[in-house]
C-alpha cells in the first residue's frame, strides 16, 4: 500500500506569550492526516514564513511522506546557497511535520520511532532572576521548593543591557554610554552570585549560568576559574560564535563544563563543535540547524564522543519543538539536561497537549506523533509582534557606547 502524498503546505505565526512561534502544518492525501511542526526563528518571522510559502511548499506537492530524508536533503540542496538559520528553520517545520505524520501513521509517538525510551521523562532546569543578587535567589528558592533539582542563575547589573535579568538606567553617569554593560562588573559580580547561591541553596541544587556570548576567550578561562568553587553544573555560551574556534581552548582552561551551541546555524558547525573539543553540553536550538533529523544524528554523534545534550528551549521554542526535543532527551544515552519554559494557559490553549513539567521532569505526550493539536482561530487571536528583541539588542552597548554581543 503506498504512502499518503503532501497535498499542501500552511504556515502559521502566533505570539500569545509576545513571543513569535512559527508552525507548519503539512496536509496530505488522507482524510484527517496532516503533520505539524516548529520553524520557529522569532526574531526573522516574516523570512521563514516568505522561503517556506514562496519555495519550499511548491516543491513538496505530491510527494510521498515517508520520504523524509530525501526530502529534507532535497530542500537542503534546492537553494545552491544553503544554510542559516531562515532556511533551516523552513526545512525543521517541514521535516517535523513529516516526522508527526510518520508517528501518527504507524500508531505511536514518535520517541518510539527513534528506539524507545530511556528514561521515564527528562530532567530539566528553569531561569531564577532578579535585579539583585537576593532577588535572584529568592526566585531560586521557590523554583527548588516546587521540585526543580537544576536552576540556571541570572542577575541585573547597571545598565540596560543585563542578560536574563533587569537593568538598571544611568548605571554609568558621565560615561558616553550612560545605560552601558560594563564585563568588568561583570566578571566581579557573577562569582559574588554564585558564593551566595551555594551558602543560601546548599549543595544539593545544581547551578546554571549563561554568559549569553559576551566574553573573549581569554576572559571566558578567568571567569570559569573564578566560578570553580561553586561547582556549576554548566556555563553556558562563553564567547560568540564568530570565536567558537578558540572554544577548545576555553575548554582546556575551564574547571567548568561548557555549554555551546545555541547559535550554530547548521549541523555541520554543531558537529564540528564535538568533533573539535570545544564543548562538553551542546544545546542547539533544533529549528536553527534543520529540525529532528539533524538533532537526533547530533545526539548520536555526542554520544560517541562523550558529549551531552542540552537542547535550547526557551519562550521562542514551539510546543512542537519542545516535544521534538523530549522525543530526544528521553531515547538518547547522551542526555545530559533539558531547559524547560513553563507555557502560559493561552498556549495550553493553542496546543492542546502542550508538554507539561512537573517536579523538574518535562513530561511527554504518548500519544501518536507529537501528540499535540493546534487550535487556528485561538492562534490567530495572537499576531506576530515586530522588533522587539532589536529594540533590546539595540541597548547592549559598554558605557563608552560600542554595541556588544546581545
Amino acid at each position: 500500500m503506498s504512502a499518503p502524498s503532501i497535498t499542501g503546505v500552511r504556515v502559521f505565526v502566533t505570539a500569545p506569550e509576545g513571543v513569535n512561534l512559527v508552525v507548519v502544518r503539512v496536509d496530505t492525501s488522507e482524510p484527517g492526516l496532516y503533520g505539524l511542526g516548529c520553524a520557529t526563528f522569532h526574531q526573522r518571522f516574516a523570512a521563514v514564513v516568505a522561503a517556506l510559502e514562496t519555495h519550499v511548499a511548491p516543491l513538496l506537492t505530491g510527494r510521498d511522506v515517508s520520504q523524509i530524508s530525501d526530502i529534507g536533503r532535497m530542500l537542503h540542496f534546492s537553494s545552491y546557497w544553503r544554510g542559516g538559520p531562515v532556511l533551516n528553520s523552513a526545512l525543521s517545520g517541514i521535516d517535523m511535520a513529516l516526522w508527526d505524520i510518520a508517528g501518527k501513521r504507524a500508531g505511536l509517538p514518535v520517541h518510539d520511532l527513534l528506539g524507545g525510551r530511556l528514561r521515564g521523562a527528562a530532567p530539566v532546569y528553569l531561569h531564577a532572576s532578579g535585579a539583585t543578587i537576593e532577588e535572584t535567589l529568592d526566585h531560586a528558592e521557590s523554583l527548588v521548593a516546587a521540585g526543580l533539582r537544576h536552576v540556571r542563575l541570572q542577575t541585573g547589573q547597571p545598565g540596560l543591557g543585563a542578560y536574563g535579568a533587569p537593568g538598571t538606567p544611568g548605571g554609568y553617569p558621565g560615561a558616553p554610554y550612560p545605560d552601558g554593560w560594563d564585563v568588568h562588573h561583570y566578571l566581579a559580580q557573577t562569582p559574588r552570585l554564585f558564593a551566595a547561591a551555594r551558602e543560601r541553596l546548599g549543595d544539593d541544587v545544581e547551578l546554571l549560568h549563561d554568559v549569553h556570548s559576551r566574553l573573549t576567550p581569554k576572559q571566558a578561562a578567568v571567569l570559569a576559574r573564578a566560578l570553580e568553587p561553586y561547582r556549576l553544573f554548566f556555563l553556558e555560551d562563553v564567547v560568540a560564535p564568530e570565536h567558537y574556534d578558540r572554544l577548545p581552548e576555553v575548554r582546556a582552561a575551564s574547571p567548568v563544563p561548557l555549554a555551546v551551541g545555541e547559535l550554530t546555524a547548521s549541523v555541520t558547525d554543531a558537529a564540528r563543535l564535538v568533533t573539535g573539543g570545544g564543548v562538553d553540553l551542546l544545546r542547539c536550538h533544533i529549528s536553527a540547524i534543520g529540525g529532528l533529523t539533524p538533532g537526533h544524528k547530533l545526539a548520536v554523534l555526542c554520544e560517541l564522543h562523550g558529549v551531552q545534550t542540552a537542547w535550547h528551549a526557551p519562550a521562542d521554542v514551539s510546543p512542537i519543538g519542545a516535544a521534538a526535543n523530549l522525543a530526544l532527551d528521553l531515547t538518547s544515552p547522551a542526555f545530559g539536561i533539558q531547559e524547560g519554559h513553563v507555557y502560559a494557559d493561552v498556549v495550553h490553549e493553542i496546543f492542546p497537549g502542550t508538554p507539561v513539567i512537573a517536579a523538574g521532569y518535562a513530561q511527554a505526550s504518548t500519544g501518536p506523533g507529537w501528540g499535540l493539536e493546534f487550535d487556528e482561530a485561538a492562534a490567530a487571536r495572537h499576531p506576530p509582534v515586530l522588533g522587539g528583541h532589536e529594540r533590546w539588542a539595540a541597548t547592549v552597548r559598554r558605557p563608552d557606547g560600542a554595541i556588544e554581543a546581545p
